[in-house]
């Protein structure tokens, strides 16, 4: 047996179908309200699970019916462009002798298991030679160790972000900024993981019926994997929020510093303002700057200031303000 094409009346649509050993993978990337009709018309699926297929703000869930189970996974996709982890929605139909996957082609594992499948027979023979429920697991768990590699990077982004923080010449306005990115990526991709484990952990209980075989193990060993990705992100999360509370205290820090010496200047600087301002007004004073005054009264006037200005340096050294 090996792998059938669309058929010619599919030709036009966007649907991929695989059958080997009794067993048919349908895949839709992408998927329009023209493939959901070709599903209303060839397979017993409610008219309200086609139309989740095409929303993109439906929450991970398991719905059972008498020949078919329907599933809503959410899995991780890192956006390069806005810095940040989005769901990736992918619609999932059982039945005893098929699979049907929708979604919107974004995930890597997902499409190459697929490919592997379509040009390889090994790979058919591996992933399609159980029923349905096997090929279930096999995408689930490919997809859940996609997870990994994200957590991983954003681990590395807060190894940065923490030798940023404590580099002088990088701390400042963008590390900010590179923190606050970290935080919101690791709130949405928890935002992901969440439901996706409740979701998985109920999945060999409610779809016993399509097993071949007790699946408890491995479902297990991903619901372990989705565990182990939660204790990662909440391993990050404090750390990230105590990067954040180091950053705050190292910029308060440098601000309290710049401050003291803008204030001990001003300080310093009153004195010599008032000795300067008080001899350059436009009246008579006592050696003032006025026809047959003494010329050398200037220097007198400049050598107090600057010996106030010592004087209150050496003061403000003493007290340990400088």
């Amino acid at each position: 047996m090996t792998a059938t094409p669309v058929a010619e009346g599919e030709k036009g649509l966007n649907i991929e179908s695989i059958t080997w050993n009794g067993l048919t993978w349908v895949n839709i990337p992408q998927p329009t309200e023209r493939e959901t009709e070709y599903l209303a018309q060839h397979y017993p699926f409610h008219p309200l699970d086609l139309d989740d297929c095409l929303s993109r703000v439906q929450l991970p869930k398991i719905d059972e019916y008498p020949t078919y189970a329907f599933i809503v996974l959410h899995f991780p996709v890192f956006n390069k462009e806005a810095r940040v982890t989005t769901p990736s929605q992918v619609s999932i139909f059982i039945g005893q002798d098929y699979l049907v996957t929708l979604h919107q082609g974004d995930l890597k594992p997902l499409v190459k298991l697929f490919r592997d499948c379509q040009l390889n027979q090994d790979a058919r023979e591996e992933y399609m030679s159980r029923r349905s429920g096997y090929l279930l697991y096999r995408i689930v768990d490919r997809l859940v160790d996609y997870c990994f590699p994200i957590v991983n990077k954003i681990m590395e982004n807060i190894e940065a972000a923490e030798d940023d923080i404590f580099d002088p010449r990088k701390r400042g306005a963008r590390t900010v900024q590179e923190i606050s990115v970290i935080r919101r990526d690791i709130i949405s991709y928890r935002r992901i993981n969440y439901p996706l484990r409740a979701v998985i952990s109920t999945l060999e209980h409610k779809l016993r019926r399509f097993f071949a075989e007790d699946m408890e193990v491995y479902f297990g060993d991903v619901v372990d994997h989705l565990d182990k990705i939660w204790n990662l992100l909440d391993e990050c999360k404090e750390v990230i929020e105590g990067l954040h509370d180091t950053n705050n205290s190292l910029v308060n820090q440098r601000t309290n510093e710049a401050l003291r010496v803008l204030t001990i200047i001003g300080t310093i600087m009153l004195p010599l303002i008032v000795l300067s301002g008080l001899w350059s007004m436009n009246v008579p004073l006592p050696l003032g700057a006025n026809p047959g005054g003494v010329h050398w009264f200037f220097w007198l006037i400049l050598g107090w200031m600057m010996g106030v200005g010592g004087l209150m340096l050496y003061w403000f050294r003493r007290m340990g303000w400088l």
